[in-house]
């Protein structure tokens, strides 16, 4: 397995919920890593991106509330998601290149 996507979960709206996402050494190393979400019945979508340097780069409607972290000694990045809202339910899936890692259900209640 090359990505693992972990956490997710439930949360009521306003609160804050994390997922993370471990990669093969040399998938981290040589990619940028994102997150993207699909909701149901709709497209996937680009959520964030964190470079091997530590640049991000995030969607607009999360680019206050969310934010992603990598960890290079356990090579794994971290999106946090704060003052989430019933439009963030989706299902998150991970990406580093080519790659893609199984999702993680993320619901929001109102």
């Amino acid at each position: 397995v090359q990505l693992q996507a972990s956490g997710g979960g439930l949360v009521q709206a306003g609160g804050s919920l994390r997922t993370s996402c471990a990669a093969s050494g040399s998938i981290f190393v040589r990619n940028d890593m994102a997150w993207y979400r699909q909701a149901p019945g709709k497209e996937r979508e680009f959520v964030a991106s964190i470079t091997p340097r530590g640049r991000t780069t995030y969607e607009d409607s999360v680019k206050e509330r969310f934010s992603l972290s990598r960890d290079s000694g356990k090579n794994t990045v971290t999106l946090l998601m704060d003052r989430m809202k019933p439009e963030d339910t989706a299902v998150y899936y991970c990406r580093a290149g080519p790659c893609w890692g199984r999702g993680t259900l993320v619901t929001v209640s109102s």
